[in-house]
């Protein structure tokens, strides 16, 4: 708080996301504005006790347009924090501190933790193993890439989330049809080895540019696979003890140095691969994980990332901020696509089910032990038994819808 008022926080979020990121604030005794889009304005899931004002633009506006709605409401309202709940948001989140000088990651910055072409550079200029990758930009450096890089590869948008807009090819031609078929979109793609293995996340709290709490989770199949091809999602803690946890940890802090994040939560991607053992970096998020990862974390320690990164804000540039005390246990989630609409889960009733997923057309469950053995048995169990009873399949999407 400032001395003689409670902080103002503008979130913004073009989806619906981060309602306990609100609530939170709100605990803190901030006064929480939200900025959203037109559509999404009167949702009745927006937790409205912890909003006290929502302003709406169009889904689709200018630049200058949205500075100036933006610094209209900055007129009654001073703005101490800027916050951008998800992915698509958090480089007008970085254009909105800039053009009001508040305090925050810049738009410099923003382009790391956004723009997947950015980040690779960054990382590979500072020895942070990536897969090898090209942008788009010209055909000769293209094919330069194509001779020397064994395929398949993945043609990937650089401002995307999750799997969205992927497309893998095998032969050159194929790539450069995917290319070709970005017409004069292609300079925000770009082009990258597809290096089979495992994928890990590991999601993190910074605070005065050190990470100062970090959780290793291991997918069961990587995000691509099941968005591109099917199945089961589901990812679990690594065991903390093992080397894996070490080498991820040392990895992770060393590529937040390397992009220079000061404050805030963080959701990595790293992939061992197979062919040589290592881990590569593969991507990185300064927000919450999605699908769920949240309350995974939460469940094996305690900590929700929502609340501490409302903390983290409050706190700010001249406050202090502790990490809570937490747990060490593990947990895991399974979670697919269901054919009901409110699937029945009450037949799964192990005592280590702490949270079943209320979510449409989705089933969904997290598991929490105190032997990381046990969540992988659960999930494995749990994975098949799903395809079974609950599982869905659905085209992956070609861009985010809102």
């Amino acid at each position: 708080m400032t001395e003689s008022r409670p902080l103002t926080i503008l979130c913004v979020a073009t989806y619906e996301k981060g309602a306990e990121f609100l609530r939170e604030c709100k605990r803190q005794g901030c006064t929480v504005l939200l900025l959203t889009t037109e559509t999404l304005q009167h949702l009745p899931s927006w937790p409205r006790e912890a909003i006290d004002e929502i302003f709406a633009i169009p889904a689709v506006i200018g630049r200058d347009d949205l500075l100036k709605g933006v610094s209209h409401v900055a007129r009654t309202h001073r703005i101490d924090r800027i916050v951008a709940l998800d992915d698509f948001d958090v480089e007008t989140a970085a254009l909105l501190r800039e053009h009001l000088r508040v305090p925050g990651m810049g738009e410099t910055t923003a382009r790391y933790f956004r723009d997947k072409l950015a980040m690779r550079v960054r990382a590979r200029d500072h020895e942070v193993l990536v897969p090898p990758f090209t942008g788009l930009f010209n055909d000769e450096a293209v094919n330069a890439y194509l001779d020397r890089v064994e395929g398949p590869w993945l043609v990937k948008p650089r401002s995307q989330a999750a799997a969205i807009g992927i497309r893998k090819a095998s032969t050159r031609d194929e790539a450069w049809q995917h290319i070709h078929d970005l017409g004069d979109l292609r300079s925000f793609s770009l082009l990258e080895q597809f290096v089979p293995g495992d994928i890990y996340h590991v999601d993190a709290i910074v605070w005065d540019r050190q990470v100062v709490f970090t959780a290793a989770h291991r997918y069961g199949s990587p995000p691509w696979t099941v968005a591109h091809q099917g199945g089961v999602f589901t990812t679990s803690t690594v065991d903390r003890r093992s080397e894996d946890a070490q080498v991820l940890d040392a990895l992770n802090r060393r590529l937040l140095d390397t992009l220079g994040l000061v404050r805030g939560v963080t959701h990595t991607e790293f992939i061992r691969a197979q062919a040589d053992g290592r881990f590569y970096f593969l991507e990185t998020a300064s927000r919450v994980g999605g699908a769920f990862i949240v309350d995974v974390i939460a469940a094996a320690t305690g900590v929700n990332l929502w609340h501490e990164w409302a903390r983290l804000e409050v706190a700010g540039e001249h406050g202090h901020y502790d990490v809570p005390s937490h747990r060490e246990d593990y947990a895991g989630l399974v979670l697919s696509l269901a054919k009901q609409e409110h699937p029945d889960t009450t037949a799964y009733d192990d005592a280590e089910i702490v949270q079943r997923i209320d979510l449409a057309h989705h089933a969904g469950l997290i598991v929490r032990a105190d032997d990381p053995a046990r969540v992988h048995m659960l999930l494995d169990a749990y994975a098949s038994r799903f395809l079974e009873d609950f599982y869905a399949s659905a085209p992956a999407p070609d861009s985010a819808t809102h």
